[in-house]
């Protein structure tokens, strides 16, 4: 049975978004457990507060799980008053769910990966980038490599290029079956504000709606 992965992600939101993650997060391992499937985080990257997620990598596997994601993957919506900032008025928070397709194959370890943080290219001259925070992350057993650079902060680099390296063995696999073909389709989805395919509410993270049947 092919397991998958799937990236929670707070985009480039606010605190407020970074809560609705860690929920998202929760929520996800939670009844994915209720569900009868096997849930497993891979990598997080914790956010400006104790408690908050940037990001996070879910491995998922077991019966039924298509339709389970069926209710998960896109933009989550979150309906709350701030609980950082009460005298702003906004009150809808959205995450990014997205699913990645993992090998049946090559399952993803820990172990196997070796994560590594250089120097990310930038301008030459007097702005030359000087900080180290992009990251390459390398599966041994293939030697797949994988680099995330456009973020400021290599914790804010390292989900997406384990995300990255999760589809380049993906990829891998189904070129051997020679299922693949010549192409592959991108999986990644943008964060879609405003298209929310689920929607909770309250501190509680309550669900309130769901739009896929």
């Amino acid at each position: 049975m092919n397991a998958t992965w799937v990236h929670v992600t707070s985009g480039e939101g606010p605190v407020e978004c970074e809560r609705a993650a860690r929920l998202v997060a929760d929520a996800l391992v939670r009844e994915a457990a209720e569900a009868g499937l096997a849930a497993a985080v891979l990598d997080a990257v914790p956010g400006a507060a104790t408690g908050l997620l940037r990001s996070a990598l879910i491995a998922l596997e077991g019966e039924g799980l298509d339709e389970f994601l069926l209710f998960w993957t896109g933009t989550v919506r979150w309906i709350c008053r701030s609980p950082y900032r009460p005298p702003n008025r906004r009150k809808n928070w959205f995450v990014g769910v997205e699913r990645l397709a993992a090998s049946e194959e090559t399952a993803w370890t820990a172990d196997e990966v070796r994560v590594e943080v250089m120097r990310a290219s930038g301008p030459g001259g007097q702005h030359a980038n000087t900080t180290a925070s992009a990251v390459r992350v390398t599966h041994e057993p293939t030697g797949l490599v994988a680099i995330a650079r456009e973020e400021r902060s290599q914790h804010r680099n390292k989900a997406p290029a384990l995300a990255r390296l999760a589809e380049l063995i993906a990829g891998a696999n189904r070129q051997a079956q020679r299922q693949a073909g010549t192409a592959r389709r991108e999986q990644h989805r943008g964060l879609v504000r405003g298209n929310a395919v689920r929607t909770s509410e309250g501190p509680d993270f309550k669900r309130t709606t769901e739009f896929r049947t």
